[in-house]
């Protein structure tokens, strides 16, 4: 049965989908952006929360998560995915990388009108990171600070930490403790 080579969770804007894409091309291996595939299938999240709210895109959102887990290469889910007890079960056994990044450099790079929880207030960002980042670290195999390096220098960081996990049948893959920060 396939299995993704590495979950990338983290706060909205800490750059999932972009380093994601970078590593995915870099091991030879598909990416799944998990709110690409709920837009695909419903529409823009700004819509799905406006007529549905949050609990309704939660459900579709951990549907699509369960989904993606059953198919290889490297999988991004959206910055609240983790909220989802059925995702965060589901993610046991994967390797989960946390990408964390300052919320200045956050707020200084994304686009507020395409992020609901932020658009009548961009000081919201802190607040939900603080609110989440217990389960971002309870759930993560690795942490990346995304931040203050060139970009590529965090895909060679993701890579070093995922590439291993591709020969499960001669070795093992090596594991940080969480709680420490990858350079």
């Amino acid at each position: 049965m396939p299995r993704p080579l590495a979950v990338l969770i983290g706060p909205m804007g800490v750059g999932k989908t972009r380093l994601g894409k970078r590593v995915a091309k870099r091991l030879g291996v598909p990416f799944t952006d998990t709110d690409k595939v709920v837009v695909a299938a419903h529409g823009p999240i700004t819509d799905i929360f406006a007529e549905h709210g949050e609990d309704w895109f939660r459900g579709v959102e951990s549907e699509t998560v369960l989904a993606a887990l059953e198919g290889d290469g490297i999988v991004s889910l959206g910055g609240g995915a983790v909220l989802h007890p059925a995702t965060r079960a589901a993610l046991a056994g994967h390797t989960v990388v946390f990408l964390t990044s300052p919320a200045e450099a956050v707020l200084a790079r994304i686009d507020l009108g395409k992020r609901p929880l932020l658009r009548d207030d961009p000081g919201a960002w802190e607040r939900i990171f603080r609110e989440r980042e217990p389960v971002y670290r309870a759930l993560a195999s690795h942490t990346v600070d995304t931040s203050g390096r060139p970009m590529e220098h965090v895909v060679d960081t993701i890579v070093a930490l995922v590439a291993p996990a591709r020969d499960t049948t001669t070795k093992t893959a090596t594991a940080e403790p969480a709680a420490e920060e990858a350079p």
